[in-house]
């Protein structure tokens, strides 16, 4: 697999202040490590995403600052919570040579014949675990196929995962349940309305007859207890009669 790397620069605005880096693109972050102490650095926006895509959070993505280049994990991802727009992150450097820990995602694949014909629904319990390996042995993400799962009650535990356990450990109980597959009869209870109390309901009628009467106000209408005003005809014909 080629080697991910990322090219990042010192970073000098700390604080508050770092809302001007944003706006020109730039992503405020730290590397740190066992033996190396945090050190502000900056990112471009988009080369961020661009690796974070490749890496995740277990991919080791070789780090340069300078003239140096530090293997590291991109850790604690901050995301603003109305534009879930990363905010600011985190590079572990590591030791390429010792173990560690890491959380790897669990990805469904396949289809399962007890969803596909309705008869029961698939329920992830669990959507990661936790494994110690080398850092270049920690997998990308654990593919867990679920095409076998046709009858309601059948499951899969963390035992029945698929990973390559010469080099791979995984801390996670065994007999914890990944998957199971649940009845599909999962019918929402309809929504008990309150009626309205008695006052209300004459509150209600009440606002809506002095609606009724204003409106037919504006169109000319006379409202409930004004006299309408006899019409007249043509006012040469008035004034003649008058005569």
């Amino acid at each position: 697999m080629e080697k991910i790397k990322i090219n990042v620069e010192p970073r000098k605005i700390i604080g508050k202040k770092v809302k001007s880096l944003r706006k020109e693109g730039l992503l405020p972050a730290n590397i740190f490590g066992k033996d190396l102490k945090s050190k502000a650095i900056q990112v471009q926006e988009k080369e961020f995403y661009k690796t974070f895509k490749l890496a995740g959070e277990t991919g080791v993505v070789e780090v340069k600052v300078k003239d140096e280049t530090y293997p590291a994990l991109i850790h604690n991802v901050q995301r603003n919570p109305v534009t879930d727009k990363v905010t600011h992150v985190d590079f572990h450097k590591v030791n390429l040579k010792e173990k560690i820990t890491a959380h790897v995602p669990i990805k469904l694949v396949g289809e399962s014949p007890a969803e596909k014909s309705g008869v029961g629904l698939i329920l992830q319990t669990i959507n990661e675990i936790e494994v110690e390996s080398l850092p270049v042995d920690i997998p990308h993400e654990i593919e867990l196929d679920i095409s076998d799962l046709s009858e309601i009650g059948q499951t899969i535990h963390i035992k029945n995962l698929k990973v390559d356990k010469e080099k791979v450990e995984i801390k996670n109980d065994p007999e914890e349940v990944v998957v199971s597959v649940q009845t599909a009869e999962m019918k929402e209870e309809p929504e008990q309305v309150e009626a309205p109390a008695p006052e209300e309901v004459e509150a209600i009628a009440e606002k809506g007859e002095e609606e009724s009467a204003e409106a037919e106000g504006e169109k000319g209408v006379p409202a409930a207890g004004e006299e309408k005003k006899e019409e007249t005809g043509h006012p040469a014909e008035e004034e003649k009669s008058r005569e």
